[in-house]
C-alpha cells in the first residue's frame, strides 16, 4: 500500500467499459458504462464501489443488456455531500439516474446497500424500476424485525452498526493503517478465500479517498438513528407497501452480516413474482466470490 491519499480519479480503472459523470439529484454520479440494449443498473454496498460489478458488467452487457454500475453518492469517484444519506435521497438519486441516463425504467440489481437501495427505490419509484434483484440485503423491515427477535443470531451480526454511530472514531479507524479494518470486514462477512489480493487493495484504497470513509459511514448513521426519529417511521411506513415487481433475491448461505434465516423472510413484502435462490459456501459477496454462477441465475431471471 502506498503512503499517499488516493484521488477519485484512482477508481477509473481501465476496462471495456467507459467512464462518464451524470448528474442526478442535484448530485454528481460517477458511473462505469458498457453495452447497449435494456438498462441493467448495478448498485454497489459497503464497502465498496462500482468495480464489485466488474464480472456483471462483461457478462451483461455480452447478453445484450446496457449495463451501468455507478458509485453511489459518497463514494468513489461521485460526489461528497455534507448530507444526504437517507434512504430517501439516495433512492431519489438511483431514480434520477435511470432519466438522467435517458431510460424510462430499468432493472435495479443491488447488493448490500445497494439492495436496501433497490427494495426502497422499487417501493417508492415503482414506475422507473421494471425488475428488482437483491444479493445480500434481506428486505429493511425483515432486517429491523430479527434484529429485535433474534438477539443472539442477526443481533450480534449486527453490533458493528452501534459502533459506527460514534463521532470521527469508526472514520480514522477504517482509514488507518491502510485501511486495514475494511480488509477484517471483507474477510469477516465474505466465504472461504474472499478477498483475493487485487480486491483487497482496490477497496481498501478506495475507502481512503478523502470524504469516502464519512460518507460511507453516514449511510449506517442514519439507518440506525433514524430507528427512533420521525423518518424512521415514514420510512417504515413507505417500506409497508406490497412490491409489486418481479423480484429475485440471492443470498450466501455462509453470510455472517446478514444472516440467511434475516434474508428468507423477505418475500413476504413481495405481492409480485419472487425466486429465492440460497447458496451453500458464499459469503456476504456472491456476486464476486462465485460470479459465474451468479451471471447465470441473472441471464435466466432476466430472459424469463
Amino acid at each position: 500500500m502506498e503512503d499517499t491519499v488516493p484521488e477519485p480519479a484512482s477508481v477509473l480503472i481501465d476496462g471495456p467499459w467507459r467512464h462518464r459523470d451524470v448528474s442526478a439529484n442535484g448530485t454528481r454520479l460517477h458511473v462505469a458504462e458498457l453495452g447497449r440494449g435494456p438498462l441493467v443498473l448495478l448498485l454497489h454496498g459497503f464497502p465498496q464501489f462500482w468495480w464489485a460489478w466488474r464480472h456483471q458488467l462483461t457478462a451483461l452487457s455480452a447478453a445484450g443488456y446496457r449495463v451501468v454500475a455507478p458509485d453511489l453518492r459518497g463514494y468513489g469517484a461521485s460526489d461528497k455531500p455534507p448530507r444526504g444519506y437517507d434512504a430517501f435521497t439516495l433512492s431519489d438519486d438511483i431514480a434520477g439516474l435511470i432519466r438522467a441516463l435517458g431510460e424510462q425504467d430499468a432493472v435495479i440489481v443491488g447488493h448490500d446497500w445497494g439492495g436496501l437501495l433497490g427494495w426502497t427505490t422499487a417501493t417508492r419509484h415503482p414506475m422507473v424500476v421494471r425488475r428488482l434483484a437483491v444479493l445480500a440485503m434481506p428486505h429493511p423491515l425483515r432486517l429491523r424485525h430479527q434484529i429485535a427477535a433474534d438477539p443472539r443470531g442477526q443481533g450480534a451480526a449486527s453490533r458493528y452498526l452501534a459502533g459506527f454511530q460514534l463521532p470521527w472514531r469508526p472514520e480514522r479507524s477504517l482509514v488507518a493503517r491502510d485501511a486495514l479494518r475494511v480488509a477484517v470486514l471483507l474477510r469477516a462477512w465474505g466465504g472461504p478465500g474472499y478477498p483475493d489480493a487485487e480486491a483487497e487493495g482496490r477497496y481498501r484504497s478506495a475507502m481512503r479517498i478523502p470524504g469516502v470513509a464519512h460518507s460511507s459511514l453516514e449511510y449506517h448513521r442514519w439507518v440506525f438513528r433514524s430507528l427512533f426519529r420521525p423518518d424512521g417511521a415514514r420510512f417504515a411506513g413507505v417500506l409497508r407497501r406490497s412490491l409489486h415487481v418481479d423480484t429475485l433475491q440471492i443470498h450466501g448461505a455462509a453470510d455472517r452480516c446478514f444472516l440467511p434465516s434475516t434474508a428468507q423472510g423477505s418475500g413476504r413484502y413481495v405481492s409480485g413474482s419472487y425466486t429465492w435462490k440460497l447458496h451453500g459456501g458464499v459469503g456476504h459477496f456472491p456476486h464476486e466470490e462465485v460470479p459465474d454462477l451468479v451471471n447465470a441465475e441473472l441471464l435466466a431471471w432476466l430472459d424469463s
